[in-house]
């Protein structure tokens, strides 16, 4: 991947908390860390790994491998042990990059033989999360030493190598999601909708907020360097940071998730006013169901610059919607845009009447590469749909309405059947979330003799706020079925959730059915 030659005027750039590179010193750089790459042996088609938090050597990295037809894979660098250990192993990758914090974890499960190159954290990074920044090991070389001598590769591969990102690990072991290669013209194809999509001009000015571990800003940040954006990121978000960061740096788009908005929304009012936010003319939310009041409250106070898309790792982004569009079809998650398609398919695949919940299949872009799993391709190809070609499920279930429309009901991994009824944790997650002193909140299913499963509801307060169980099931049975009550609900300091804002709801289930036959 190479970057387009940002504008004179408005000299676009890549920062982070206290760093900052022009378009010329960032590719220079990333073409120096090529040649680093091929003096270590590092071959078109090969991998890397990164294990580093938000920061503009990240991107430099990602870019240095495009450049020699090899692929970054960014790695969460929460995971430990055996989720480290998998990843790092899976990817089969040639060397690993890691900041100097995070050194001891990745030394301990690295495959002999894989080279580290250590990469100091920067303070600013550090300080922003609230950790202090460690002096290198001297146990391996130094990033800027590590390049010493090397000179900017002057040869690029041709098409954009194939990429590899890892999940989360929500729901069991990471999967490598490995797309194929992409060439030139089907890239420019790719910016050209992502200006479009994402509302912003070249040149213009984006901030990401979340990891780059993640798919989605992993690929946000791809695109903003091809279409040579002014790139802020953050090492990890905070909601006032946030909003000083797009006053600072006039910030025009920004990709959020929807535990952002809530984060946001919780800040007193006298601070979310102190901030200039009208340099901003699109915000994109995606990666999980956002709860309506929470979608109208952020339309009330941004006004109507609300995008939402609905895909996935493996298809991208297959629906789209605004905010007008979301006003006049609440609850949607858009519908299918280009080229992309959208089916809800019930049992056997047979295709469902509007307004009919069942299995979503999506079917990606012309322009988006075809993927497969790292060493399961058994499970890539039971994805596909049964009589349309081209279309994938992603585990999630919801219905399209008469004009097209997509709502999504919940994952089908989070479905719970409850005396033979389905009940769909998202929509009492959203329930309580609307509870004054509910800061987080998360539904699941847990074993019961009677009627095989019952809602249990984990809850995180507002600071010095005090709940009863009882008033948790008296809100929930106000506003929905009796069935959909939680039986079990505690109240939890904190809930896992990643930098991200993405739940591991399986670390709260799995104790419940811990022993019983099919599960851990």
């Amino acid at each position: 991947m190479e970057a387009v030659a940002p504008s004179a005027a408005g000299a676009p750039a890549i920062r982070c908390a206290g760093q900052e590179r022009d378009y010329p010193a960032f590719l220079e750089r990333a073409a120096r860390i090529a040649t680093g790459l091929c003096r270590t042996g590092v071959e078109r088609g090969d991998r890397i790994a990164v294990v580093l938090r938000n920061e503009p050597s990240h991107l430099e990295i990602t870019t240095a491998a495009a450049l020699l037809g090899a692929s970054a894979v960014p790695v969460n660098w929460h995971f430990q042990h055996d989720e480290l250990r998998h990843v790092l192993t899976d990817s089969g990758s040639k060397v690993v990059f890691v900041h100097t914090d995070l050194l001891d974890g990745v030394a301990a499960v690295l495959p002999d033989g894989v080279p580290i190159v250590e990469v100091p954290l920067p303070a600013g990074v550090a300080a922003a999360c609230g950790i202090a920044a460690p002096p290198p090991t001297g146990r391996y070389p130094l990033l800027d030493r590590w390049l010493e001598g090397c000179e900017p590769l002057d040869r690029a591969a041709g098409d954009h190598p194939p990429t590899v990102i890892y999940s989360s690990g929500t729901t069991g072991r990471p999967k490598g999601v490995l797309r194929e290669p992409v060439a030139p013209d089907r890239l420019d194809e790719a910016v050209r909708l992502f200006l479009e999509y994402f509302a912003v001009v070249p040149g213009g000015r984006t901030l990401i907020p979340a990891p780059l571990y993640h798919a989605s800003p992993s690929q946000h940040a791809v695109l903003a360097l091809a279409a040579g954006l002014d790139i802020t990121l953050m090492p990890r978000f905070d909601a006032e940071e946030f909003l000083r960061l797009i006053e600072a740096h006039r910030i025009e788009q920004v990709q959020v998730v929807p535990t952002m908005f809530v984060r946001l929304l919780r800040l007193p009012k006298d601070v979310r006013e102190r901030y200039d936010l009208s340099s901003l003319s699109s915000v994109v939310h995606a990666a999980a169901p956002c709860p309506p009041h929470i979608k109208h409250a952020m339309i009330d106070w941004l006004g109507p610059v609300l995008r939402e898309y609905y895909g996935g790792s493996e298809t991208g982004a297959v629906t789209w919607c605004d905010s007008a569009e979301w006003l006049a079809h609440p609850g949607t998650v858009g519908r299918a845009t280009g080229s992309c398609g959208v089916a809800v398919l019930g049992p056997g695949g047979r295709p469902l009447p509007t307004g009919a919940t069942g299995d979503i299949y999506l079917k990606p872009a012309d322009e988006w590469p075809q993927f497969t799993y790292l060493g399961d391709p058994d499970k890539r190809a039971a994805m596909e749909a049964p009589g349309l070609p081209g279309y994938v499920t992603i585990g999630d279930i919801g219905h399209l309405d008469a004009d097209g429309y997509l709502y999504l009901s919940d994952r089908r991994n989070d479905m719970v059947i409850s005396g033979g009824v389905n009940i769909y944790p998202a929509e009492i997650e959203g329930a309580l979330l609307a509870l004054d002193g509910v800061r987080d909140v998360a539904v699941f299913g847990i074993p019961d003799e009677e009627f095989g499963e019952v809602l249990a509801a984990h809850l995180q307060t507002e600071p010095g706020v005090l709940l009863s169980a009882e008033a948790v099931r008296a809100h929930v049975g106000e506003r929905l079925a009796g069935y959909k009550v939680p039986r079990a609900v505690v109240f939890e300091e904190r809930l896992p959730r990643d930098e991200s804002g993405k739940l591991f709801k399986r670390l709260l289930r799995d104790p419940y059915w811990a022993g019983r036959d099919g599960v851990i």
